[in-house]
């Protein structure tokens, strides 16, 4: 059964001895970062600061923080409805089988086609968001406007030295297009005012290209909402690369295998979820910019400052006793890493029915999911490596992915050390190595342009015929299985360990 809201993952999560409750006062100025940080380097529990203060001012905040609550592969799988009692980190593969058998890869030609295909998603997915009554939504208990707006009232956290002022870290941005269709990222927003907030959307964002046909279109505002804290699937969603023919919340649904309940916001027309904590609703002007940053960002460097939109916020609705939910980003392992690694996951088999040759791939934490993808395939012919790496960098979010590295299908792409001992012993660097150019994440702070630069593939799989290796190849030292079989059986009794 999945998670109503987040207070539900919150008490599952305190049951298992995965929550700790820090009653202590503690500043979101700077302070709660350094715990989280050094809680996440040690794959720590969640967190519920319960009494977050202002130390400039003495002024004691009137909500708990909750951070950290998916940092850990366990924890994140539970909030993507992996039994907690008998489930592992390895039952999102059910999972991801799951999304594979639900989700149309081949959009039909025809408009009855795609009609047919989206209707039977939605049938799927309960008929995608279920939208209730404001009498039904928590998150709209109450109600704030005009002079009542004030986002220094939310313990809103800075979380390293260097940032450009307090961010919202862990908002459901919720937009639509002309057409209606709702989306929803996760961009970061860094307060200014009051009432007003940056919104830090990349121009590869559907955020972005829904901001430009506003602006096409001739309007000179585009309706935002934002929500914080709705249940684990729908954050989660909000970070997913989700297929175009659906929207995050009919891919929440399916992940819940039941609808999130959605209401209608006090301002606007936009739905957002009707469990969330927090919601603030408001507008970005298609034309007003404002400097934002610097952030202490996933790559564990500082993003640099530039000029984005801004969000004006006209009210803020939440629950009599809203909970805040925060995360914190930084040099890996920290609570994105779950995240990113539950996508990997959770799309394996999407990218097994494109690339049938691929057995596995992986996304090193250290690459920060879009500086490297390891793919581990079954190679029949030459230059099938260079296919999959042109492939991957074809695929969606994963165009921005600077380096590919194809290894054979007898070796583990989870194994870094297996995989380094390929590459160092495998590659020959004016055969294997495919350099190419293209997009790039606007967060990768080494190329010489924003947003676009080269890329690297390489090929570390045994080349075959044809492929310009015209020399005996070696065969990797393995011992029988029959001799492994008897020390296996006499190893106890020799006492090594």
């Amino acid at each position: 059964m999945a998670f109503r809201d987040l207070r539900e993952f919150i008490s599952l999560l305190e049951s298992k001895g995965q929550l700790k409750r820090v009653s202590a006062e503690v500043d979101p100025n700077l302070e709660i970062g350094e715990i989280t940080d050094r809680v996440s380097k040690t794959v720590g529990p969640g967190l519920l600061f319960e009494r977050p203060v202002d130390r400039a001012t003495g002024t004691a905040y009137r909500m708990p923080v909750a951070i950290n609550l998916m940092g850990s592969y366990d924890r994140m799988a539970w909030a993507l409805g992996v039994d907690a009692e008998t489930g592992t980190w390895r039952d999102l593969d059910v999972k991801a089988k799951q999304l594979m058998d639900l989700l149309p890869l081949d959009m039909p030609s025809s408009m009855k086609g795609k009609l047919d295909a989206l209707m039977g998603l939605k049938d799927l997915a309960g008929a995608g968001a279920r939208e209730v009554k404001a009498a039904k939504a928590p998150c709209q208990e109450v109600v704030l406007r005009g002079d009542d707006v004030d986002l220094t009232q939310l313990p809103v956290l800075t979380t390293w030295p260097e940032d450009g002022g307090p961010f919202i870290t862990l908002p459901l941005v919720v937009t639509r297009d002309l057409k209606g269709r709702h989306n929803i990222g996760m961009y970061r927003l860094q307060v200014f005012e009051k009432n007003q907030t940056g919104m830090h959307i990349h121009v590869h964002h559907d955020g972005a290209k829904n901001l430009r046909e506003w602006a096409e279109a001739g309007y000179d505002r585009m309706p935002v909402s934002v929500a914080l804290g709705a249940d684990p699937v729908t954050i989660f969603s909000a970070t997913a690369p989700v297929p175009p023919i659906i929207d995050e919340y009919l891919f929440a649904g399916i992940l819940r295998g039941e609808p999130v309940e959605v209401v209608k916001s006090v301002t606007n027309d936009l739905l957002v979820p009707a469990h969330a904590e927090i919601v603030l609703e408001g507008h970005v002007p298609v034309d007003q910019t404002r400097w934002e940053g610097p952030f202490g960002d996933h790559t564990g460097y500082y993003s640099l400052a530039d000029y984005f939109p801004v969000f004006h916020v006209e009210a803020i609705t939440m629950r009599r006793d809203p909970i805040y939910p925060a995360t914190i980003v930084g040099q890996p392992p920290m609570e994105d890493c779950y995240l990113g690694k539950a996508t990997e996951r959770l799309f394996l088999p999407v990218i097994k029915a494109m690339m049938p040759e691929v057995v596995d791939y992986d996304l090193p934490l250290e690459g920060v999911f879009h500086n490297c993808a390891i793919f581990q395939i079954r190679k029949e012919f030459p230059g099938q490596a260079f296919r999959v790496m042109n492939f991957a960098w074809s695929m969606g979010q994963m165009m921005f992915t600077k380096f590919v590295i194809v290894v054979d299908e007898d070796v583990d792409c989870h194994d870094y050390s297996e995989v380094a001992w390929r590459c160092f012993n495998n590659v020959d660097p004016s055969r294997d190595v495919l350099v190419t150019k293209g997009p790039l994440d606007r967060l990768d702070h080494s190329s010489n342009f924003e947003s676009f630069g080269f890329k690297m593939g390489i090929d570390a799989t045994k080349p075959l015929a044809g492929e310009g290796h015209e020399r005996d190849w070696p065969e990797a030292m393995r011992m029988t299985p029959e001799v492994r079989a008897r020390v296996d059986a006499m190893w106890d009794e020799l006492g090594l360990g």
